[in-house]
């Protein structure tokens, strides 16, 4: 007989304290009960119960054998519950918050395919540069740039999320300040990006190592877009993720400046709600975020 069945009898007999009421839960006759456990105890070699015709109890084995074998058919459904959300089909209403340009620029372009493969999944993307409560707020998964506070939540990470410091040829033609190492900056116009430190200090990774400069903004905007359209018109050295302002690198309409000097990385992590059981729907996206911006 299979021997998980035979502990799973065992622990129902004990449990209920008869065979006929462990028969009884499982649908099956006292004597089939007892079948199980006698062939439980030959393979065991060990006797699991006295038994008279009248009561049962466990021998000093058995009091011991039964809570090992709860724990591993505890596991054994667990593992089987994941099997049963591996198999199911991802669907319902995903929440999704990521900040303004990575959300703009990197994830909307490839939601579709997520989308397509996921046929059942209803997509709600919101997108924000402000920390936004996931708990509270009701998303399944927040992108969050930057170093994550202590939360308890549970943070995947991705790989990290570039900048980039530009300006259009037409005002760099305009500007002939000097602009060899970040220090020279500070007779630039430098466009600032609002509720950050890139607001009003930049920082830069060069051959003396790191260092950050006091820069000056006449423009800050709370969203890297209308920084983006303001140096495509000249008015100034933004600081901007790069894919933000990629597409506008490769045809020329802005430049990237001090190239001997590189700005430092920011983290990039997916954040969701602990859970021990995440949905198909989550797991899904989950499995998507990684295999578009993972570290790898």
């Amino acid at each position: 007989m299979d021997r998980f069945t035979g502990m799973a009898v065992f622990v129902k007999a004990v449990e209920l304290g008869s065979f006929r009421a462990a028969g009884d839960a499982l649908q099956m006759s006292p004597q089939f009960v007892g079948k199980h456990i006698q062939a439980l105890e030959q393979h065991l070699g060990v006797r699991l119960l006295h038994r008279t015709t009248r009561r049962q109890s466990l021998t000093d084995f058995g009091r011991a054998y039964v809570e090992r074998a709860r724990l591993i058919l505890a596991d054994l459904e667990q593992a089987e519950q994941l099997a049963a959300e591996a198999r199911a089909v991802p669907s319902g209403r995903l929440r999704i918050n990521a900040p303004v340009s990575f959300g703009i620029h990197s994830l909307a372009p490839l939601l579709p395919g997520y989308m397509q493969a996921h046929p059942q999944v209803e997509v709600e993307l919101t997108t924000s540069n402000r920390a936004v409560d996931l708990v509270d707020e009701g998303y399944d998964a927040v992108f969050r740039v930057g170093v994550l506070q202590d939360s308890g939540l549970i943070a995947r990470a991705l790989a990290p999320y570039r900048l980039v410091a530009c300006a259009s040829p037409a005002y760099l033609q305009a500007h002939a300040s000097a602009l060899a190492t970040p220090a020279d900056l500070q007779r630039h116009e430098c466009l600032g990006f609002a509720h950050t430190e890139l607001r009003t200090h930049w920082g830069f990774d060069g051959p003396e190592g790191r260092v950050t400069v006091p820069v000056h903004s006449r423009l800050v905007a709370d969203h890297g877009e209308p920084l983006v359209h303001a140096a495509l018109a000249g008015l100034g050295i933004i600081l901007q993720p790069l894919d933000a302002v990629q597409h506008a690198l490769a045809d020329g309409r802005l430049v990237e400046v001090l190239p001997g000097y590189r700005v430092p990385s920011r983290p990039l992590h997916l954040v969701y709600a602990p859970d021990r059981r995440v949905t198909p729907k989550l797991r899904s996206f989950i499995d998507f975020a990684i295999a578009h911006f993972g570290p790898q």
